[in-house]
């Protein structure tokens, strides 16, 4: 079959590689129906996460299943399934805690820009819908398998409440599907802070009422104006730089919270600052098996669009594109079809 290997920061090729086969009784393979360019996975294309060797990529995946090992059996060949970036077998103490992404057995994805994926521990991680979806759903359930499932680990770990006013620091798709998740848990006010006409545009359609577009300092200040010089209750964080956090953590009030769902690169907090804030953090990779039934059901039922991040759809084997358009910020998202 063909796949995405990353030869070198800004080399991703499309060439053949082998075939995913049960490895594991636990194991399924599927045939892949989309995957996509994450915003993570520019890292390493932009050299801020090393290259030593070639690898494959991508973690978001849904796909039909095709064969499964002896222990399935939650799932059966010829359905449509949905997975998560994080592997779980769903039984282990972390996982009945509702934190799959920490599974005692965890294995993240990382082979999904590919024709068919072996997915590890397939019988606690891959949801089946009841019926093949129609082609228009497929990129909302695509994006549930990572994007949206984050966005809404974002809002909750900042305790975003009914009433509250929530603020979404970072315009990418995780931060655009944080918009969404505010919104549905109840928020009054979500703030979005973007910079891009397109971003705030489909921002203010999934549900936000201001946008931000300052920056640093000048963001905060203005963040603090629009919610009475106290901050908010509740501040996402998509990005992972040290400036999205600091702009997170001084956006936030007194007893708020921030969610931090970017992978952090060189972010580093000082303990006086934060103790001082009384802000409080949680973040991390998002559990997102837990949410995957109530999220697929709210894309079924039309109650959410998340799909709408993926502006740009390519063949799969034009996946050297879809990195390069989305390093150049020429598309929110790429969305990859074999």
């Amino acid at each position: 079959m063909r796949g995405a290997i990353i030869h070198a920061p800004g080399d991703v090729r499309f060439e053949e590689v082998d075939d995913p086969k049960i490895s594991r009784p636990t194991d399924a393979v599927i045939r892949t129906v989309a995957t996509c360019v994450c915003g993570s996975d520019l890292w390493p294309y932009r050299g801020a996460e090393s290259v030593d060797e070639p690898h494959p990529m991508g973690h978001e995946y849904v796909g039909i299943v095709e064969e499964v090992g002896s222990e399935v059996t939650n799932v059966t060949p010829g359905q449509f399934v949905v997975g998560s970036f994080a592997t779980s077998d769903n039984t282990c103490a972390n996982c009945r805690n509702g934190w799959q992404s920490s599974c005692l057995n965890r294995e993240f994805m990382s082979t999904c820009q590919a024709d068919y994926v072996r997915i590890p521990n397939a019988h606690g991680t891959l949801v089946a819908t009841d019926e093949h979806p129609s082609g228009d759903l497929v990129p909302s359930l695509l994006a549930v398998s990572d994007v949206m499932g984050t966005g809404w680990y974002a809002a909750l770990a900042a305790e975003v409440k009914p009433g509250s006013t929530a603020v979404v620091v970072g315009d990418g798709a995780v931060g655009l599907c944080g918009v969404i998740a505010a919104k549905e848990l109840g928020a009054e006010r979500v703030i979005a802070m973007s910079r891009h006409t397109s971003r705030q545009k489909l921002a203010l359609e999934f549900g936000a009422t201001d946008i931000v577009s300052e920056r640093g300092e000048e963001g905060i200040a203005r963040v603090k104006d629009l919610t009475g010089g106290i901050g908010a209750d509740s501040v996402l964080e998509c990005v992972g730089t040290p400036e999205a956090m600091q702009q997170a953590l001084h956006s936030a009030r007194p007893g708020g919270n921030v969610g931090f769902v970017g992978v952090p690169h060189d972010v580093a907090l000082d303990g006086q600052e934060l103790f001082f804030s009384q802000v409080g953090l949680r973040g991390g990779p998002a559990p997102v098996r837990r949410y995957l039934p109530d999220l697929i059901d709210r894309v079924l039922s039309g109650r959410i669009n998340p799909g709408k991040v993926f502006d740009l759809t390519l063949p799969l084997d034009q996946v050297a594109e879809g990195y390069k358009a989305m390093d150049e910020r020429r598309a929110i998202k790429a969305l990859l079809k074999p």
